[in-house]
């Protein structure tokens, strides 16, 4: 089985290509330019470096979601591209999944935390020890609550993601338990946790694992920025302010505030 990943659902952009256990390339970056500049030109210096024939490979891994919503879109689009070009399937993989997967051998509790503005974070609760377990499923959720769950546990948490910085101040002031924040290697999404947690959702579930590229879709968990603001400007009868632009510059400023 041979599985070539994309990342794109946060500040990383990266491809890797798994073969059985072997790892055979990986290629990530993480700086200003956006995905669309950097996505694809990455996934053709990796498949030229492997002298990769695309037609080999069986599958296409992805994190799902949730995410940055251009990112998760450009990454879609890019699998669905390529799933439609090769006729190859997708295995989509919870982004809150791969981030804690790359904390593999941990006695701690593993708390992905990614930065969903507006005073959320996308987050979840794994034990990593021996092998993924799932204690709280992907979710969005403002930070106190998942303190407080992790409080509830009462056990050590490592933390790990972009929403790590933003929580700081809170996970310092809230959280009752011992906690260690993971090191730069480890702290993004990885493609090639994402295509090692695709192989082993495939040798478990087999073809169920594989979903058409015409049927998958990102998982995002909330509404866009655009879907919330319409239905907020409906709501408050304010249409013309959103056509005008001032309702949108409104909000922008409430989510850099986090309110």
């Amino acid at each position: 089985m041979k599985i070539f990943a994309i990342e794109a659902s946060g500040p990383v952009a990266g491809c890797a290509v798994l073969e059985d256990d072997k790892l055979l390339g990986e290629y990530r970056i993480q700086n200003r330019l956006t995905h669309s500049q950097t996505l694809v030109p990455i996934m053709e210096e990796l498949t030229k470096r492997l002298d990769l024939d695309l037609a080999s490979v069986d599958a296409i891994a992805l994190t799902e979601g949730p995410g940055s919503f251009t990112g998760l879109r450009i990454g879609a689009a890019t699998a669905k591209g390529m799933g439609f070009a090769l006729k190859k399937p997708i295995i989509g993989i919870p982004t809150t999944d791969a981030l804690a997967a790359a904390a593999f051998g941990t006695d701690a509790l593993v708390c992905p935390l990614m930065d969903a503005r507006r005073g959320q974070v996308y987050t979840g609760i794994y034990e990593e020890k021996d092998h993924p377990v799932t204690l709280r499923p992907c979710c969005a959720v403002p930070a106190g609550e998942i303190l407080e769950d992790l409080n509830a546990r009462g056990r050590e948490v490592l933390f790990l993601g972009d929403g790590v910085p933003a929580a700081m101040e809170l996970i310092q002031s809230k959280l009752q338990v011992s906690y260690r924040i993971a090191p730069a290697f480890m702290n993004r999404q990885s493609p090639a946790v994402t295509a090692t947690l695709a192989m082993a959702r495939w040798r478990e579930l087999g073809d169920k694992a594989l979903i058409n590229a015409d049927d998958f879709r990102p998982e995002y968990l909330r509404k866009s920025q655009a879907e919330r603001q319409l239905e907020e400007a409906r709501a408050e009868h304010a249409m013309d302010a959103l056509a005008a632009g001032r309702l949108l510059k409104d909000r922008k400023a409430q989510d850099h505030a986090g309110t």
